[in-house]
């Protein structure tokens, strides 16, 4: 049994604590916030105990960490682990300035300890099954590749300035898609966007619709689709296209009823958000770090992959600035 120090008490916190709790090989350890209320509530849902930073990085009891923290707390958390020797999983970002990210790795790569970043869009199991029939040659040789992801409803024009932009917050989970779907690391970028939802956003120098193509050394191409409004939940998904036919991953809908009736068929919206639509992503992510903490494996999206989406996001932003295809 691995016992798990998990950083952060919010939203992905209370996710995380369900799958380290349910899994059978992990056991919620301690809980570390400093929104000690919200801690509190964790630590008496399942028997853990509240404990500071500091004790819980020299706690020899504590196998692993698992961050879910602010965003500004990552890289020095994650320093601080790979110091004591805990194995790592970290949402993304690891920080949002890259030389800040590589001191960080550097850190981790130092002290040797595994490391998993939370891009919970790979461990799909509708994602990873249109990877696994390209790889079994389903449509043969892939050609061009659509990423359609489009949020329920925009968030506050201030969430911008701490969030990064929504290259770094909301595109890069599609950017580390594209290049864990085709298998390639891209060679260009080309980015457009503008900012139609929310004139707020755009006062406050970021943008909510945008439009990315990334070209691939094997000559595919995937379109990137964002917009921080859908007006019909949350909007998720993927088309490849290739030389023997197309492979599509639909949205995950609230419930699979449809009404046909004399006017047409009516069908439920996709999944309100996140949380909802990629729940079973969560489960399976949390599995493939306990078989990295028993050593079953190494770390399918390592820090290095974390990296490498943050400097596709910061191309993608040069490019929309420059009005230029941006060469990797």
């Amino acid at each position: 049994m691995f016992n798990i120090a998990l950083f952060g008490a919010g939203r992905i916190g209370k996710v995380h604590a369900v799958n380290i709790n349910n899994h059978p090989e992990t056991n919620l350890y301690s809980v570390i916030d400093p929104y000690l209320e919200g801690a509190q509530k964790l630590v008496d849902s399942y028997q853990a105990k509240i404990q500071s930073v500091e004790e819980a990085m020299a706690d020899p009891n504590v196998h692993g960490v698992c961050i879910g923290s602010a965003t500004d707390t990552h890289a020095n958390l994650i320093e601080l682990a790979a110091i004591n020797g805990k194995a790592i999983f970290c949402e993304k970002p690891i920080d949002l300035e890259l030389s800040r990210v590589r001191d960080c790795l550097a850190v981790v790569e130092k002290h040797n300890v595994p490391m998993l970043v939370g891009f919970n869009r790979r461990y799909d199991p509708q994602f990873r099954q249109l990877k696994e029939q390209l790889g079994a040659g389903t449509i043969g040789k892939a050609e061009s590749l659509l990423i359609t992801s489009r949020d329920p409803s925009p968030p506050p024009a201030e969430y911008s300035q701490v969030s990064g932009g929504m290259f770094r917050d909301m595109t890069v989970h599609d950017l580390d898609m594209a290049r864990f779907i085709i298998g390639e690391d891209p060679v260009s970028i080309t980015a457009h966007g503008s900012c139609m939802v929310d004139p707020a956003i755009g006062e406050a120098g970021d943008i909510d619709t945008a439009v990315l193509v990334l070209q691939f050394p094997s000559g595919v191409m995937a379109t990137i689709v964002n917009s921080r409004r859908s007006g019909y939940g949350y909007d998720q998904r993927l088309e490849l296209h290739g030389e023997k036919g197309l492979l599509q991953a639909g949205n995950m809908k609230e419930n699979l009823v449809q009404h046909w009736g004399e006017v047409g068929c009516t069908s439920a919206k996709p999944q309100p958000f996140f949380l909802e639509r990629y729940q079973d992503a969560y489960i399976a992510e949390w599995q493939h770090f306990a078989d990295v903490l028993a050593g079953r494996c190494k770390p399918e999206c390592s820090g290095v992959d974390g990296e490498f989406a943050l400097v596709l996001a910061e191309a993608a932003l040069e490019s929309m600035k420059s009005g230029k295809t941006v060469i990797l």
